[in-house]
């Protein structure tokens, strides 16, 4: 493991814990407080809707939206500083940090189970992030610092933004909500090796032809197997997986969908669109 040599700010060296991925955030401990002079900028008690709690943080060369919160809990001697981010950063992060991610899963689902064990020491590895504070700027810089690298990269990368594993991650934290996982678009040749991409709405694209389909499908990958005339050169696909609650009205939303496609998009009805794109949607069957 190299030591950074280029370290603009004054920096905290975290272990990645199940705080990053379970509550999009971490506490900043109090010596970390003193060093980066925290209270000097976030001195209001409240959470993210408090004036003045919102910072930036930058990941990587991008910029993702963060909050400094400021409590005082019964019990507690002095006051609790907590630094929140946002959703895609927090994907990132887990994506990064994969095997701390996955570690995590694991220990919840045992705790689920009644299982008793220190999932750290079976599993022993600690991967770290470094935090830099801009107090300038109000900016937090994230830095991985060290990372360990699972054994099969490409397969965990999946792993990590499959619906199945976002099923398992929302039930650990009692999410029991009506829930739709909704993915990127992704090339062709990338649909055999999906995980969990069952009772699916779908979208394929034609990006020479400017073509664009909306279907549904119980398994997609039987579904994109089997040819499509309609489209037969399509080159990027994306999907919505929906819950078992939905199963029953999948065709309906698939019909929902097309039709709001046809009112901004040329189609092969002749249904009156914005015309808001040069993509034409290729569906033979649209509810007028």
């Amino acid at each position: 493991m190299k030591e950074r040599t280029k370290v603009e700010f004054p920096i905290w060296r975290k272990k990645v814990d199940s705080s990053l991925f379970k509550y999009k955030g971490t506490t900043i401990p109090n010596w970390v407080c003193g060093i980066w002079n925290i209270e000097k900028y976030f001195f209001k008690k409240g959470g993210k809707e408090t004036p003045g709690s919102e910072v930036e943080i930058k990941f990587r060369k991008s910029k993702y939206k963060g909050w400094v919160t400021l409590s005082w809990p019964e019990g507690r001697a002095s006051k609790v500083f907590q630094l929140y981010f946002d959703d895609d950063l927090n994907s990132l992060l887990k994506e990064t940090y994969l095997m701390s991610f996955m570690r995590d899963i694991e220990g919840r689902l045992r705790k689920t189970n009644k299982i008793k064990s220190d999932i750290e020491e079976e599993i022993p590895f600690w991967e770290f992030l470094d935090i830099e504070f801009n107090d300038k700027a109000k900016q937090f810089i994230f830095t991985p610092h060290y990372i360990q690298k699972p054994e099969f990269t490409e397969l965990f990368k999946r792993l990590a933004h499959s619906p199945p594993l976002k099923k398992i991650h929302d039930e650990l934290l009692g999410k029991d909500d009506l829930r739709i996982y909704k993915q990127d678009w992704k090339p062709r040749e990338e649909f055999e090796t999906e995980l969990g991409a069952v009772n699916v709405i779908y979208t394929l694209l034609d990006t020479k032809k400017k073509y664009l389909y909306v279907g549904e499908a119980e398994n997609l990958i039987k579904r994109l197997s089997s040819g499509h005339k309609t489209i037969p050169g399509w080159d990027y696909y994306r999907y919505n997986n929906l819950p078992k609650s939905l199963a029953p009205h999948r065709v309906a939303l698939e019909r929902m969908i097309i039709k709001d496609y046809a009112a901004l998009l040329n189609n092969k009805k002749g249904i009156e669109s914005k015309n808001i794109s040069k993509y034409q949607l290729v569906n033979d069957k649209i509810d007028k």
